[in-house]
């Protein structure tokens, strides 16, 4: 079979298609969107003004059942408060012998290592957007 000038333009025009094709879908994956944990969690006064907003809109609550709403959520929020101020020391006593089981299973060249992890580790979260542990808008 003999190619003629529309054969080969037809073939060029095809292969250039085909590149274009393969561009678009290899710069679709490669940009991909990517799904991280480390985003700071909504503040507590945020996520309370839009459960307010989400309540009110949607039930149609009335001002009183608005104003009862608000002190269920902060005498909740106190009791949260509460009991965890009475767990923290519970979960410290763990936490340290948590640390003190790691150490013991490192040779002493690993421990002083483990050391600077853990002071980096706290360093961090200090640095980071505290974080209550009672859930927010509570």
């Amino acid at each position: 079979m003999r190619l003629t000038r529309l054969n080969i333009a037809g073939y060029a025009a095809l292969i250039f298609v085909s590149g274009v094709a393969v561009g678009v879908f290899g710069q679709r994956l490669y940009s991909a969107n990517v799904v991280t944990a480390t985003k700071a969690a909504p503040r507590s006064d945020d996520w309370r003004k839009r459960y307010m907003d989400e309540m009110q809109t949607r039930l149609k609550l009335r001002p009183q059942q608005v104003t009862k709403l608000n002190m269920i959520l902060d005498e909740t929020r106190t009791l949260f408060h509460e009991v965890h101020e009475r767990s923290k020391p519970e979960l410290d006593t763990i936490r340290m012998q948590q640390i003190d089981k790691i150490k013991q299973m490192l040779d002493e060249g690993q421990r002083p290592e483990y050391d600077k992890m853990r002071a980096e580790r706290e360093q961090n979260m200090q640095k980071s957007t505290p974080r209550s542990s009672v859930p927010p808008g509570l």
